[in-house]
């Protein structure tokens, strides 16, 4: 291995370290708590050293972001794919997403709520970003029913579950009404 070669991959680590950092320190004590000077401390590295990884707090909740997306679209297609039919898979797909959102919600928030830098729904979006669209266009599409554009369709369920994966959250939602929120959501909009 050269020279060269062992830098970029302690480089590597070095922004993972960051990143997976960022992250935990987020899920434990919010965004807030995560200040570059904390970070430093917190892997042992200055923080000009982290500063050359990220120009700031914004470049990490972006790749926080786009850590999270990919790790969603994955939960989204192993839920999916385990499901037979589109009516399970639909709700299996709704289920995936809430519980991703339940379950990180420091990620969720990098993901939708905070400014991570990233363009959604542009050419410059990045890919983990588009998979994640993708992976629920991908069962979405097939029930958008005729004459209704899939993607379309697709956003508009997104911000249903977006909203129930939100209010849930904040506790405007009863959280003994989730299992028919869901049913009623897969039955009146995607009609299955």
């Amino acid at each position: 291995m050269s020279v060269q070669e062992r830098k970029e991959r302690e480089r590597a680590g070095r922004e993972r370290l960051i990143v997976a950092t960022a992250r935990e320190l987020a899920e434990q004590q919010g965004w807030d708590a995560v200040t570059t000077r904390r970070l430093a401390e917190r892997i042992e590295y200055s923080q000009p050293v982290l500063y050359s990884h990220f120009r700031g707090k914004r470049e990490i909740i972006g790749a926080v972001a786009l850590e999270g997306a990919a790790e969603m679209a994955a939960a989204l297609r192993a839920a999916t794919s385990a499901a037979d039919g589109p009516r399970t898979r639909v709700t299996a797909l709704a289920h995936a997403y809430l519980d991703f959102a339940a379950g990180n919600p420091a990620v969720y928030d990098a993901m939708f709520q905070l400014d991570g830098g990233l363009a959604f729904a542009d050419e410059d979006t990045p890919e983990p970003l588009k998979d994640a669209f993708a992976a629920l266009l991908e069962t979405l599409g097939e029930v958008a029913g005729d004459g209704v554009h899939p993607g379309l369709f697709t956003e508009v369920f997104w911000a249903a579950l977006h909203g129930l994966a939100t209010l849930t959250r904040a506790g405007r939602l009863l959280p003994e009404d989730a299992e028919p929120r869901v049913e009623l959501l897969v039955e009146r909009l995607a009609m299955v």
